[in-house]
């Protein structure tokens, strides 16, 4: 609370649907109205959460495909972590592959310690094996790997590292992370002749739409 008023934030739910506790990834904001005070929060400590969530980074939003591309900057790979600890997601599609960029290398330790932590994991990595494929990116530092999502698609690296360009007939995109990002990707997808889903009506590509409107 804020002067007896509930200081809200939109955050997107890290830990899978099977687990019973709630797990976020955020930045730390040193004068922000809300992370100033989240990340000093203690045990016992209480906070606010709207009882029902929201979001369009779901399966019932997009039609059945093979492959699926998690493309996300920052934070905005906060909902994939759901998603590749979901054992239905290795059920629904031949090939995940989780797309990360972020301006520093350290920044992307987060995802590089997550698909670990899926491959360590007695029972999803079964299900994941051969299946989860992780590509990390630095767009200000030099690294293994380089350059935004949307230079990938362009360039012909992400095909080469799929085995094929994205086509609406197999493939299908979720995408979370900056504004400047979502609009970019939007429109590389429509280009490439995907059509944006909804829960109402199911397409290729989605993008998370709480941090968008």
């Amino acid at each position: 609370m804020n002067d007896n008023k509930p200081l809200l934030r939109a955050y997107s739910i890290a830990s899978p649907n099977c687990e019973e506790h709630l797990e976020f990834y955020s930045i730390k904001v040193p004068d922000g109205p809300l992370t100033s005070r989240l990340q000093n929060i203690q045990a016992g400590d209480h906070i606010l959460i709207r009882p029902k969530p929201v979001g369009t980074l779901v399966f019932d939003a997009l039609l059945p495909g093979k492959r699926l591309f998690l493309m996300s900057t920052g934070t905005g790979i906060a909902p994939f972590a759901s998603v590749i600890r979901d054992p239905e997601v290795y059920e629904k599609f031949d090939q995940i592959y989780l797309l990360h960029t972020c301006r520093e290398v350290e920044e992307l330790r987060y995802g590089i310690d997550l698909v670990q932590s899926v491959h360590d994991n007695e029972f999803l990595r079964v299900l994941a094996n051969g299946k989860l494929h992780h590509l990390p990116a630095a767009t200000r530092e030099d690294y293994k790997n380089t350059g935004r999502i949307d230079a990938w698609i362009k360039d012909g690296r992400l095909a080469k590292l799929a085995d094929g360009d994205l086509t609406p007939e197999i493939d299908r995109v979720m995408i979370c992370g900056s504004m400047a990002m979502l609009e970019t990707l939007k429109e590389v997808c429509k280009t490439l002749g995907l059509d944006e889903g909804s829960n109402s009506m199911p397409g290729q590509f989605v993008i998370e739409k709480a941090f968008a409107e």
